[in-house]
């Protein structure tokens, strides 16, 4: 039997080649998912902030998700090469496809930031004559309607990663949302503290509280639940960035409840632990999957688990 058709479930090749490509995805697109969600969790922070009047943690917010918004932006267009592939994406929609899914969420999600955004920039003594104010009133309402969108932003790309044949992405399908959710609420919160006065801080203290916590949660039922494809996960540099995100995000959890409430400090801290232990959960989990493409077992191995799985209920 030639090399090139080793059947060993260790072989490093399936016919000289590997099984699956890696993409050709670069650190932007981890980026990507780190500014995406950050962007949809202070859009719903602001909208909250809005609705109670807390000014200063409304304007805080809708800046921040804008800058954030067009840092997302800028590093999906740079990666994908051409800044009209993007504008291509949206001749068509395809509910089947969470790449045009995603495209059209993004597409109805950007406007209303930026109109909301833009109305915190306008100066206080132009506030109040009526042409001010109806900008004001259409810029609320675009700013309402992107908040409602937010969760979908925050999660689409959990769904366009997991829906690929990268096993380190498709494997952890499940949880993989719910991670990233907790992960942008956490660090939204923590912008949202690390930004705006204690005093008006309050609901960024919680939105980043019950954040941080569901993403904890979730992370570690998808640790549990990984099978096989937790060896990529558990070694290297996916390991060290998700350890570390775990730390520094039960850093800024116990520095968000004990501290952040009373001390500006604190809350800045607490709030830039947050942030950090976002990004790195994203950029964690982005490289696991490119780990997983190089090695032929988490590919062929959990095909295998369920063609058995469905043989034996075949034949109950």
């Amino acid at each position: 039997m030639s090399r090139d058709r080793d059947p060993r479930p260790d072989a490093v090749s399936y016919y000289g080649r590997p099984v699956i490509k890696t993409p050709v995805w670069e650190w932007k697109v981890a980026a990507y998912l780190f500014t995406g969600g950050l962007a949809a969790g202070t859009s719903v922070l602001a909208a909250g902030a809005d609705l109670t009047g807390a000014a200063r943690l409304r304007r805080a917010c809708w800046l921040g998700s804008f800058g954030a918004l067009l840092a997302s932006l800028v590093f999906l267009v740079t990666d994908l090469g051409r800044p009209e592939r993007f504008h291509h994406m949206l001749r068509v929609a395809k509910p089947t496809s969470p790449m045009s899914v995603g495209t059209w969420i993004l597409t109805a999600f950007g406007p209303g930031v930026g109109a909301a955004a833009v109305w915190e920039l306008v100066p206080a003594r132009w506030r109040s004559s009526w042409p001010v104010r109806l900008l004001r009133a259409l810029s609320r309402v675009l700013g309402l309607a992107s908040a409602a969108t937010a969760p979908g932003v925050a999660t689409y790309t959990a769904a366009l990663l997991s829906q690929t044949a990268v096993p380190g992405w498709h494997e952890v399908r499940g949880e993989l949302p719910f991670v990233f959710a907790g992960s942008a609420a956490a660090a939204s919160g923590g912008f949202g503290m690390a930004a705006a006065p204690v005093g008006e801080a309050g609901p960024a203290r919680v939105f980043a509280a019950v954040g941080a916590t569901g993403e904890l949660l979730a992370s570690r039922v998808m640790d549990a639940r990984m099978g096989l494809i937790g060896e990529v996960y558990h070694h290297g540099t996916p390991e060290r960035r998700r350890r570390a995100a775990e730390l520094l995000t039960v850093a800024g959890l116990g520095g968000t409840v004990l501290v952040a409430g009373r001390s500006r400090a604190g809350a800045v801290a607490s709030g830039a632990a947050l942030l950090c232990g976002s990004a790195l959960q994203r950029f964690g989990v982005f490289e696991a999957g490119l780990e997983s493409t190089k090695d032929p077992r988490y590919v062929v191995v959990p095909q295998r688990e369920r063609l058995d799985a469905l043989e034996r209920d075949r034949a109950r």
